[in-house]
């Protein structure tokens, strides 16, 4: 009878065992579930930061460069200055590459698509171009383009 006894004591000991070990995984999963959603969210803002910034940068180098010789501002005179507004708006583009492969891999692959299409030239256009003018907007988003290279790099 002690026999019975004992066994039954180890059967309801392992059972309270399992029960705990559900108990933590589901515990465990629950709060990798509300990380990811916590790291979906910063992700979601990183990209939006580091996109809008790229692209506003790469879209103002680019109508910069297009003017004709007379519009110019006056650093763009030499040759010097047309090569840095190019550099400038590469550094946006290769940025803007970086934020788009970002968004792709740890966000749903329509977000950042439409953002691109859509969003960040609707915001540059709509907003930074009018209110700034293109010269200034790369002059405020160049420094600005650098931070996101540091932060893509550090969040990546």
């Amino acid at each position: 009878m002690i026999e019975s006894g004992a066994s039954v004591c180890v059967v309801a000991e392992t059972k309270l065992k399992r029960l705990s070990d559900t108990e933590m995984r589901a515990d465990l999963l629950q709060s990798r579930l509300s990380q990811w959603r916590i790291s979906m969210y910063e992700a979601l803002y990183l990209f939006l930061a580091t996109g809008v910034v790229s692209m506003s940068a790469a879209l103002s180098a680019g109508a910069l460069s297009k003017l004709p010789e007379d519009k110019r501002p006056g650093f763009m005179s030499s040759r010097n200055g047309l090569v840095a507004v190019i550099m400038a708006g590469n550094l946006g583009a290769l940025t803007l590459i970086g934020a788009m492969a970002y968004g792709v891999r740890n966000l749903d692959w329509w977000i950042p698509v439409s953002c691109l299409f859509i969003t960040f030239p609707l915001v540059h256009v709509a907003l930074f171009q009018r209110l700034l003018g293109d010269f200034k907007t790369l002059v405020l988003m160049l420094p600005l383009v650098v931070a996101s290279i540091a932060a893509l790099y550090y969040y990546w």
